[in-house]
């Protein structure tokens, strides 16, 4: 193997710490390991079975231990819940079974003693059906202002009793429901969703007051919510494609996603956060149609970044990992930014799980089709060991759900019956969803919920969940959790200090860069063990494995 690196494709930066940055220092985005929390299933610490704020202030320190910089809490608001807390009632209160909203500015408060910033999840192309807004809508006839906050019209057809467009639902079925006084509204998820209109001023300026008023209390950004969603073609037409999916943006000239509206609503949010001191950012959902679209996201008055998931649903070929993280060093760069690399989340199949089924499977329908048994979920944990190793080591933020640390699989086998997710009941039983992701965390080895609380959590937890524990895995050097905490520490020691990568030539089946620290990143995905290079190897994510790499596995070499 040649490992010259005369095939570079890097964005060449120099050692310093600030060199991306014109001398300045870096902010703390560009390089962090940000935590995500799924409040409702982290900790519970009043055992109603639902996790809450008290319940992730007690695991701080667990937080501070791991290393992260920062954590991510998804919606938290006041909410019905018919969508994990993306059906918002109230963006200034908190939903009183995670809380008080005083708990909110204490976490954040506590947070920040152990180093930790705090992002905020901005939901902001839709409400709650029962946010005070909707509420007065529906209550007021036709041509009412407060309808205006929202888009409800006339429908088609002689007396109005056929939908105005043929939108699809991301959940399945119309993106239209229809009033009792005969008008319909939108709801591009599900029908407790209204979708606001942001073409109305009052809408624009609530946002902006709810931006300064978690701004004012503490809050360091904002994930926000279905970015390339917020304006819709004027003219209702109807969707050629009639498309179902997030996806469904990745193509141009859509009705209701990535339309070039919706950036001037972005840069008055950015003025807002530039106003503000200490690096205060915003990272974008937004599902686009091209590298060219999302870098319009990313302009210097727009979103700091965006999440990158190209690199979450790229198959673990060799080939097709180099070229997800070429693209996406390549392009972050060229917009002044650096990329975001995760591996799992609240809405998709946990990444060992995903990694132990065979190669192109589709992981959603998997869930409920099967067949199982091709699941290996031996092979799924090994090579998220080494994944986590690759994903540590890049330029840019790093996303860590939360149990990915423990290296938590899928619970796809879920019974139908507890399921909660909008997505099962809206394509009429079609797609399982998003719960198998969303189980309570386990914190110890016994108990009826492993630790997350009193009593039974919200969603049942398989009984391997007590060996997956972090009490149980605490310490023992062969762990998920210990690999984590090492790979974070060295990540701070070793490869945070510039931005550069440099592609290393490999055969087909390897992955191997440079980092501008001379650290070398090595992941074998053939099918026999590959010689690494002399020097200092600092982590392998096969503890205590010497020689050469075994298949599936990563290793990061400080070369002599």
């Amino acid at each position: 193997m040649n490992r010259s690196g005369n095939d570079s494709t890097s964005q060449p930066q120099s050692d310093s710490p600030d060199s991306t940055t014109g001398g300045n220092p870096v902010p703390w985005w560009r390089r962090g390991v940000v935590y995500q929390v799924y409040v409702r299933s982290y900790a519970d610490s009043n055992g109603d079975g639902t996790g809450d704020i008290n319940g992730l202030r007690s695991r701080l320190p667990y937080l501070a231990e791991l290393g992260i910089d920062a954590i991510w809490v998804n919606p938290w608001y006041k909410s019905p819940l018919t969508d994990g807390g993306y059906d918002v009632a109230d963006y200034r209160e908190i939903e009183e079974r995670y809380g008080h909203i005083d708990d909110a500015f204490a976490m954040i408060a506590e947070a920040h003693e152990l180093g930790i910033k705090l992002i905020t999840d901005l939901v902001p192309n839709h409400t709650s059906d029962q946010h005070a807004w909707f509420q007065e809508a529906i209550s007021s006839p036709p041509g009412h202002p407060s309808r205006d906050r929202y888009h409800i019209r006339p429908g088609k057809g002689p007396d109005g009793s056929e939908p105005p467009t043929n939108w699809v639902s991301v959940f399945g079925g119309s993106a239209w429901k229809r009033l009792d006084d005969g008008e319909w509204f939108l709801h591009l998820f599900n029908e407790h969703q209204p979708d606001l209109n942001w073409t109305n001023p009052e809408v624009r300026a609530e946002f902006e007051s709810i931006l300064e008023f978690w701004l004012d209390n503490g809050a360091d950004g904002f994930r926000v919510d279905v970015a390339h969603g917020l304006a819709k073609d004027p003219a209702f037409p109807d969707d050629e494609e009639v498309a179902v999916l997030l996806a469904s943006a990745t193509r141009p000239d859509h009705p209701f996603w990535d339309r070039d509206e919706l950036h001037q609503i972005v840069r008055d949010w950015r003025a807002i956060l530039d106003s503000y001191e200490g690096d205060r950012m915003m990272v974008a959902e937004a599902w686009v149609n091209s590298q060219d679209r999302l870098a319009l996201y990313l302009r210097p008055d727009e979103y700091h970044q965006s999440f990158n998931f190209d690199f979450l649903q790229t198959e673990w070929r060799a080939p097709d990992i180099r070229a997800a993280i070429v693209d996406a060093v390549t392009n972050a760069a060229a917009v002044g930014s650096t990329p975001t690399w995760v591996l799992s989340n609240h809405d998709v199949v946990r990444h060992p799980t995903r990694l132990g089924l065979p190669l192109d499977t589709d992981w959603r329908s998997w869930l409920l089709d099967g067949p199982h048994d091709i699941l290996d979920a031996d092979l799924g944990a090994r090579r998220a060991r080494a994944a986590a190793l690759l994903m540590l080591s890049l330029p840019g933020s790093t996303y860590i759900y939360q149990g990915e640390e423990l290296g938590l699989p899928e619970v796809w086998d879920l019974p139908l019956d507890v399921l909660d997710d909008p997505v099962w009941e809206q394509s009429n039983h079609q797609s399982k969803g998003r719960d198998g992701c969303r189980v309570p965390i386990p914190w110890t080895r016994d108990g009826e919920s492993f630790g997350f609380g009193d009593g039974p959590g919200w969603l049942p937890q398989p009984a391997s969940f007590g060996e997956l524990s972090a009490e149980a895995q605490a310490g023992d050097p062969a762990s998920s959790l210990e690999l984590h905490r090492a790979a974070i520490a060295l990540r701070a020691t070793h490869l945070v200090h510039d931005e550069e990568l440099t592609m290393l030539d490999t055969d087909d089946h390897i992955v191997a860069f440079r980092r501008g620290s001379g650290v070398e990143v090595w992941v074998n995905l053939s099918g026999a063990p590959i010689e690494l290079p002399a020097g200092d190897v600092l982590l392998r994510s096969v503890a205590g494995a010497t020689g050469p790499l075994g298949v599936d596995e990563a290793a990061w070499v400080l070369p002599a």
